[in-house]
């Protein structure tokens, strides 16, 4: 058996690395851990956390082709945040510009959730926990 302990990171690729930087540490509350300068790639890559758990490292490369979100694609369908309380998790979004589709109802699991997207539209969701 592989015995995996946990996902270790998750990589995002964004067109502007400045915006997206500010997007996840200033509107979601990431942590920047660290960051450098490749210079042989012209990229950036910064290391997130977010409640020293899970960590995002943010990635900026040169003319990166944009991402196909619709029609959805084969592969990473979207990146899900466990939130408290929903609709403070949404009035602080919409305050800071971000626009939530309607929450909705998992018919499953009978618990509230929402999408928004980051700058490069890449699908974010907010699932309400217990």
């Amino acid at each position: 058996m592989l015995n995996l302990r946990q996902i270790h990171h998750i990589a995002i690729i964004a067109s502007d690395y400045e915006v997206s930087k500010k997007f996840y540490c200033g509107v979601l509350g990431f942590e920047l851990l660290g960051e450098v300068y490749r210079e042989a790639r012209d990229s950036w890559m910064g290391n997130l956390a977010l409640n020293g758990l899970y960590q995002i490292e943010l990635f900026s490369f040169p003319s990166v082709p944009a991402r196909l979100s619709h029609p959805e694609a084969c592969g990473l369908r979207h990146l899900a945040f466990s939130v408290n309380d929903i609709e403070a998790s949404v009035a602080h979004l919409t305050a800071a510009g971000i626009v939530c589709e309607p929450v909705r109802i998992d018919e499953y699991t009978g618990k509230k959730f929402t999408f928004f997207s980051d700058p490069d539209h890449l699908p974010l969701e907010l699932y309400e926990a217990d």
